[in-house]
């Protein structure tokens, strides 16, 4: 049967997925934990980086507790200073095996007292054996050089004494916080010449009990006298097969991934990733279009159709006085040819700027879609959301400006039937005034003495001039009423249509400036969740 189980990503996989989330949540997540990151990414590539297969093992223990002893029993050396009621190692020492000290390695542990021990068993050849100063030590730098080589080294040994072997620094400060690293962690009870079999039983009973309830059930835990050699042959053993291995570095920088990884995961939080709501965008689009004046706009394209309308249909004898009326539309500075509009004002309007009323509307619909896309996200990606969200106001309100005046309104199409009604008015007109002047001229003309004998004319049994001028004026005025019934509803159209181009530039004015930054975030936060899943 086929095995369908996902094979692990490898360590350099695994590296890069957590430099991926590093870039996402930088700026957003804890700093803390984004340069704890950043620094165990830096540590992994210098380390990985480093020519050579060594294993470097490190050995750590509380004063007296043996470590220097311990050193000089698996090398067989007195390399390391002895103490018995004082601490002794102050710095740390590098103790290799070979022809050649791994510079560039111990370079990078920044281990300056290095010895080199000519050797011919390939076992420890590519072994490197660190003496620890002491993690209880009263002096600062003693517990800093601990702190930092816990970070680097490959493989932890932490040498304990019968004493001191439940010590809360040791189990509250290392161990426990290092459970992750289980793998590549030994315990070694260091003096157990000074106990009697049933005692050292216990001991080591006891140490395991306490071992497995931190979450170390993997940490091995062997006794060893160094005073009298019992226990060493096994350890020196196990550190050989640790460097045969090969494998301790990665399994190391796996559980420092893993644990990193976890703490990273545990900031960008596990809930669902808010989806904005329609509604939440609805109120922001609207909000904002009464705040760039669009209803305004609208108003002002419903009265300007009305105008200009009237101008052209309207009876010739009234329609003049209208001309003294402003042009709704041209008086907010809207629907201007370019010969109309300074370069500098192309963009430019005079609809009025936004009551407080509408502002605070505007507001509570952002507070709103803020809220929305908030729940439940992690505190510094709510505060980015929140950042983002509310922008740049004043660039907001210039291009909100500009979209309004830059939408078409549509106001140079759909009136071509005014064109017709303002030729047959004209027409009514120019008969008003021929039948007027046919009824004046005689009667001036007898008022001066000056004979005119001016034939009679009948239409439908009515003299020509006075059908001309009662037509004129009774057409006139019935066709104007009749074109002011199609212009109105002509405005009602034009409005809607203006209301319509209008939202969608605000809409899109909105959306670039207030809601693709949020749902950029909040892609961006589902973007490093599930990168960080990955890794783990």
């Amino acid at each position: 049967m086929k095995d369908d189980r996902r094979q692990p990503p490898s360590l350099a996989l695994r590296l890069k997925y957590l430099d991926e989330v590093l870039d996402l949540a930088r700026g957003r997540a804890d700093e803390a934990i984004i340069d704890a990151t950043d620094a165990l990414i830096d540590r992994a590539g210098e380390r990985l980086s480093i020519a050579g297969d060594h294993t470097v093992v490190a050995l750590a223990g509380a004063t007296g507790s043996g470590k220097s002893s311990t050193l000089n029993a698996l090398t067989v050396t007195h390399l390391a200073a002895v103490g018995v009621t004082r601490p002794t190692t102050s710095e740390a020492m590098a103790v290799s095996w070979g022809t050649e000290p791994p510079v560039e390695l111990l370079d990078w542990l920044g281990v300056r007292r290095r010895h080199l021990i000519a050797t011919g068993n390939e076992a420890l050849r590519d072994l490197v054996l660190l003496d620890l100063p002491d993690h209880d030590s009263t002096e600062v730098a003693h517990r800093l050089t601990v702190d930092r080589l816990v970070e680097q080294v490959d493989m932890m040994v932490w040498i304990v004494d019968p004493q001191k072997y439940a010590d809360a620094a040791l189990h509250d400060g290392y161990l426990r916080p290092l459970a992750r690293h289980a793998a590549v962690m030994v315990v070694v009870l260091n003096q157990a010449d000074r106990l009697a079999p049933d005692a050292r039983a216990a001991a080591l009973a006891d140490l395991r009990r306490l071992l497995d309830a931190e979450g170390l059930g993997a940490v091995r835990v062997m006794a060893m006298s160094a005073l009298t050699g019992e226990g060493v042959a096994e350890f020196r053993a196990l550190l050989a097969e640790a460097a045969r291995a090969k494998a301790a570095s990665r399994t190391r920088f796996t559980a420092d991934i893993a644990r990193q990884a976890g703490v990273l995961a545990e900031d960008l939080g596990s809930g669902p990733v808010p989806a904005l709501d329609g509604r939440v965008l609805d109120a922001v689009h609207e909000t904002m279009a009464q705040a760039a004046g669009v209803p305004v706009v609208v108003e002002g394209v419903r009265d300007a159709w009305r105008h200009r309308g009237a101008l052209a249909t309207g009876w010739p004898m009234v329609s003049w006085i209208r001309r003294l009326k402003p042009d709704p539309l041209r008086r907010l500075r809207m629907g201007l040819s370019p010969a109309e509009l300074a370069p500098t004002d192309v963009s430019r309007t005079s609809l009025p700027k936004a009551t407080s009323v509408q502002r605070a509307k505007l507001d509570a619909s952002v507070r709103g879609l803020i809220e929305s896309a908030t729940d439940g996200v992690p505190r510094g990606w709510a505060d980015r959301i929140r950042a983002v969200a509310r922008g740049n106001d004043a660039r907001v309100i210039d291009r909100l400006d500009a979209a309004v005046a830059g939408t078409d309104l549509r106001m140079g199409s759909g009136h071509g039937w005014w064109v017709l009604v303002t030729i047959v008015q004209w027409l009514l007109f120019a008969a008003l005034v021929v039948g007027g002047l046919w009824i004046l001229v005689p009667i001036l003309l007898g008022l001066a003495q000056i004979p005119l004998d001016v034939p009679l004319l009948l239409w439908w049994g009515w003299p020509a001039q006075l059908v001309l001028v009662a037509g004129g004026i009774v057409g006139g005025v019935v066709l104007g009423l009749l074109s002011k019934l199609f212009v109105d509803a002509g405005a009602g159209v034009k409005a809607r249509s203006a209301q319509r181009s209008l939202m969608t530039a605000v809409a899109r004015v909105a959306d670039d400036e207030v809601v693709e930054p949020v749902r950029a975030e909040l892609e961006r936060l589902a973007s490093a969740r599930a990168t960080i899943a990955k890794v783990l």
